[in-house]
């Protein structure tokens, strides 16, 4: 059996009181593209900070290629960064830096490349997200923000990296924006044959860009399957959550006045 790209063994994680993740498990194989659904506030942002090193879970495993990540040395960790690329929520661009050095920022910061050669890369990457090179001239005030996702989009992969992660990536964008960052995300991640963990509470964007999804709700995956079986999961969080039902399992904590 081959080994899982991303694994995640009972990984626990509190702030204070709080419990964020109470044991999640969580399996990504070599190529896969799967999407971590759930509330706000459910853990799945930390999910990805445990992964990236930016968070230390309390207890647990994580792993990636099959070697643990908890407790490498710093110049370990960031080796096994450079293989990941990201897309932020909000776009996390920098002001003072104008699109095309926004795009090669890990070219030229991580991997020392030359800035005329990390330029050509990163016209080419914007290319691939369907923004011309003029773009790659103007600062990220200049941009719309499904622009500034496209340009996000050309930053993560960049460095074709082996690992990408998605946080929100449809958040904020109308329908149809939406839609097309979709489709970039599925060519992109085709074309570079790279494994991903995307989270969302987008379904819509949620079954478009993966092939498996993962529930997790009160720091636990409490369902997971192929995309194309969630409307069968037989599982009534995942049925409430997928059809936006107020009614449910799932209960909202409101304040009363």
């Amino acid at each position: 059996m081959s080994t899982p790209k991303i694994r995640l063994r009972n990984v626990h994680k509190r702030f204070g009181n709080k419990v964020v993740l109470d044991g999640l498990n969580l399996d990504i194989e070599r190529g896969e593209s799967v999407v971590v659904i759930g509330g706000s506030g459910v853990g799945k942002s930390v999910t990805i900070k445990c992964i990236l090193g930016l968070l230390t879970p309390d207890e647990g495993e994580i792993e990636i290629d099959g070697k643990s990540v908890l407790g490498m040395s710093s110049a370990e960790r960031e080796a096994v960064n450079r293989q990941i690329g990201m897309l932020f929520q909000g776009g996390a661009l920098f002001d003072s830096l104008n699109v095309w050095e926004n795009v090669a920022f890990g070219l030229i910061q991580g991997e020392g490349r030359d800035r005329q050669a990390a330029k050509e890369i990163a016209m080419e990457k914007l290319a691939a997200v369907g923004l011309g090179s003029e773009v790659g001239e103007l600062s990220p005030a200049e941009l719309s923000g499904g622009m500034q996702k496209r340009v996000g989009l050309a930053r993560a992969i960049a460095t074709e990296p082996e690992i990408i992660f998605f946080d929100e990536p449809t958040t904020g964008l109308d329908p149809i924006m939406g839609d097309v960052i979709n489709d970039l995300i599925v060519k992109c991640v085709q074309e570079l044959g790279a494994t991903t963990l995307s989270i969302t509470h987008d379904i819509a964007s949620a079954r478009k860009i993966s092939n498996r999804i993962a529930m997790l709700y009160k720091g636990e995956i409490i369902w997971a399957g192929p995309t194309a079986t969630i409307d069968q999961s037989g599982n009534p969080f995942v049925d409430q959550f997928i059809h936006g039902q107020a009614e449910g399992p799932i209960k909202m904590e409101l304040r009363r006045l």
